[in-house]
């Protein structure tokens, strides 16, 4: 269930700061975007 939260905000994430930000920051933000999902999936308590 996890891994579906992980990559569910990784995706989701990703394509918001693909979408509204410029390339090159869309492209710096995915590290925090994937630390994020990943403290959001594992991480966080339920």
């Amino acid at each position: 269930m996890e891994n579906k939260i992980f990559w569910g905000t990784f995706f989701v994430l990703g394509l918001a700061a693909d979408l509204f930000l410029p390339f090159w920051w869309g492209v710096g933000a995915t590290i925090p975007i994937a630390i994020f999902s990943w403290w959001f999936a594992y991480r966080r308590d339920w």
